[in-house]
């Protein structure tokens, strides 16, 4: 295998790049347009070494969100954990608001405002 990968299909993919590139430090590798819309067919970013993708939603898709995208980061972490609140907060439904929890000094989970389930802890 050469690689593993997030795949989230969203509606708005350019501005969902610019807000997870904000909210992990992360750097676009790809992206790749439909000639007839310029959607997002296929785009990347890396961010803390683990590829992310995105794909323009189409609008047939039946929505929902069964699966949560999860970052630990262990000691050391802290503040790319605030980071990511900080920036994932912003229009979330907020699940754990960052505070600590019986397993880790600090941690989160909440759905942003692209419908992205995420936990994300030290």
């Amino acid at each position: 295998m050469k690689r593993t990968m997030f795949q989230l299909y969203l509606t708005d993919c350019d501005a969902a790049i610019e807000f997870y590139v904000s909210a992990f430090g992360a750097v676009v590798k790809a992206i790749h347009r439909a000639p007839e819309n310029n959607t997002v067919m296929h785009a990347e970013i890396i961010a803390f070494g683990q590829c992310i993708a995105f794909s323009e939603r189409d609008t047939a898709s039946v929505p929902g969100n069964t699966m949560q995208f999860c970052f630990h980061f262990g000691a050391g972490g802290e503040e790319a954990v605030k980071t990511a609140y900080a920036v994932l907060g912003d229009g979330a439904q907020i699940d754990w608001p960052l505070s600590p929890c019986s397993w880790s000094p600090a941690m989160f989970s909440l759905i942003d405002k692209f419908g992205v389930n995420w936990c994300i802890f030290v």
